[in-house]
C-alpha cells in the first residue's frame, strides 16, 4: 500500500450537506410553531362562534396564545439561524 495514495473525493461536501440539513430542521421547527398557532386560532374562533357567552374568555385566550406562540417561534428561528450561520467552516 502506498502511503500517499488518497481516496477519490466525492462530488459533494459533507460540511455543506450537514449545514443544509440543519437549516432544513430549523425551518421545520418554525413550521411546527406556525401549525400549532393556526390550530389555536381555529380553536379560539370556534369557541367564539359556538359559545360566545361561555367560551369568550377561553376563545380570546387561545387567540392570544396563538399570537404569542407565533412570535416565540419566529424569534427562536432567527436565533438558531444566526447560530447556524456563525458555525460555518471555511472550505
Amino acid at each position: 500500500m502506498m502511503p500517499n495514495a488518497s481516496k477519490p473525493r466525492p462530488n459533494y461536501d459533507q460540511q455543506q450537506l450537514a449545514a443544509f440539513r440543519t437549516r432544513m430542521a430549523n425551518e421545520r421547527t418554525l413550521l411546527t410553531y406556525v401549525r400549532t398557532s393556526l390550530a389555536l386560532v381555529a380553536f379560539g374562533l370556534a369557541l367564539l362562534q359556538l359559545h360566545p357567552e361561555r367560551g369568550g374568555r377561553l376563545g380570546y385566550s387561545a387567540l392570544a396564545t396563538a399570537g404569542a406562540m407565533l412570535v416565540v417561534g419566529w424569534l427562536r428561528f432567527r436565533a438558531r439561524r444566526r447560530e447556524i450561520e456563525g458555525c460555518r467552516v471555511p472550505g
